[in-house]
């Protein structure tokens, strides 16, 4: 679609926008959002009629793109019978997504609580951990984002969390795998995995295995990095979990759903957690909804003992109807293996391409449609392009870069000293080719900061 220029629209958004918007994340008197007028496939446009290739998938939930016909479509259909209904009864849509998911997820993940979001899942999956343990502390990783609820946030391990870290009752972190900067002073995978697992079970050790309730890990960190652990990590967490009678939790509300190129990015590592989070690409965020997925064990906590938790959208039907399309077309459209081929054979080699280029790019890392680019000052010491949660000035180079990207109509996704390439799981070749000359020419900006 052809985006028709409207600034007067586009100006009267912006206002109602400015006068009555309050928005996540942000100084309100310092923000200045895009209008947006549409979106299709990959692409959006603003109502001065400038187009952008979306190399963001939204936050990273558009996963079959913007306004898929099928989806689309369903949600209509959905709302002309049955637009809401309350969550303790039996929905047919409600039913065939959880079906549906269930028929996906790894090991026996085949009960399913519904929410609306991440956050919620996870809260919620925390919530089941400790009444199916009895036991308090939850562990999580300080690069790490699990939402903004009261539990979620307090186990995000990012700066995010700093503001509200009123330091629940029995939140603890710990250092995950991270070779490229590693805690542990690594030299190979094997040495990351080896040690990173090692310190685990001493902070284990340390707080008491009897008194923690549950891991929980995003199966490979989003937000913080994109940092593929080391083959061995996670079943060596496993381990550990079993051992010690600790409910593992994976969170693929960014990851799942065909982001990196399996239906979930546990099917990489042959490991099933005791409880699975997800939300986002479910079905690519046309409408809210998230989940935990149950193992029978727990499960089996609540067969006669009422799960204390719940809320009034959960299932919603509207919700789950774009969740059966949304997996349906990714089914009938092989829409994972385009992603799993998307990073081999165009993503990978192409960003590593880049990477030989730029001095600004100090490592590429990802898999499917998921990837991230560390910049940097110098590759040798590896110097941060900006401060770890830089702001302001001691920001302005990855603003440049950004400004750069936008300029020539690429919208990045942009976090500290990174740019992560995460576009639609079914972007086309071209598509994808003509971001990644746009981001081309956007690292020259970042090159300029280096010490070359």
């Amino acid at each position: 679609m052809t985006p028709q220029p409207n600034p007067q629209a586009g100006a009267a958004v912006k206002a109602a926008d400015r006068a009555h918007v309050f928005h996540s994340w942000s100084a309100q008197g310092l923000i200045d959002p895009l209008a947006v007028a549409g979106a299709e496939g990959s692409y959006f446009w603003d109502y001065d009629g400038n187009r952008y290739l979306d190399f963001t998938s939204g936050l990273v939930f558009t996963n079959i793109g913007y306004q898929h016909p099928k989806v689309v479509a369903a949600i209509q259909e959905q709302a002309g019978k049955m637009t809401t209904f309350a969550p303790a009864f039996a929905v047919e849509s409600r039913s065939e997504a959880a079906r549906l998911i269930a028929e996906r997820t790894p090991g026996d993940l085949d009960k399913i609580f519904f929410t609306n979001g991440g956050a919620e899942a996870v809260e919620n999956a925390v919530r089941m951990a400790r009444l199916h343990t009895g036991r308090t502390k939850v562990m999580s990783a300080y690069r790490s984002y699990h939402g903004a609820t009261s539990a979620a946030i307090n186990l995000t391990g990012d700066p995010r969390r700093w503001p509200s870290d009123t330091a629940s009752a029995g939140v603890v972190h710990f250092w995950g795998p991270y070779l490229y900067r590693s805690p542990f002073h690594s030299e190979t995978e094997q040495q990351e995995c080896e040690r990173a697992l090692q310190h685990l079970e001493d902070t284990i050790v340390f707080e008491g295995p009897a008194t923690i309730a549950a891991i929980v890990l995003e199966t490979i960190p989003g937000t913080a990095g994109i940092m593929t652990p080391p083959p061995g990590y996670l079943a060596g967490v496993r381990a550990l979990c079993d051992r010690h009678g600790i409910v593992f939790v994976l969170d693929e509300v960014m990851a799942g759903f065909g982001r990196t190129g399996k239906w979930f990015a546990a099917d990489h590592f042959d490991v099933t957690p005791d409880l699975l989070t997800f939300a986002k690409g479910v079905n690519s965020g046309y409408v809210p909804l998230g989940g935990v997925a149950i193992s029978a064990e727990i499960a089996e906590t609540f067969a006669t003992r009422p799960y204390p938790g719940g809320l009034t959208y959960s299932g919603h039907p509207l919700a789950c109807a774009a969740a059966v399309a949304t997996i349906t077309a990714m089914e009938d459209e092989d829409i994972v293996g385009q992603a799993a081929r998307l990073g081999s054979d165009i993503l990978g080699p192409a960003l590593a391409e880049l990477a030989e280029r730029h001095p600004s790019v100090g490592e590429v890392r990802g898999t499917g449609a998921f990837w991230a680019l560390e910049l940097v000052r110098n590759r040798e010491t590896r110097e941060p392009l900006v401060p770890y949660n830089a702001s302001g000035e001691a920001n302005a180079p990855m603003a440049a870069f950004g400004a750069a990207a936008k300029k020539n109509g690429l919208w990045p996704f942009i976090n500290m000293n990174r740019t992560h390439v995460v576009p639609p799981c079914n972007i086309t070749e071209a598509e994808a080719k003509e971001g990644l000359a746009a981001l081309d020419e956007a690292l020259t900006v970042a090159d300029e900061h280096t010490a070359q």
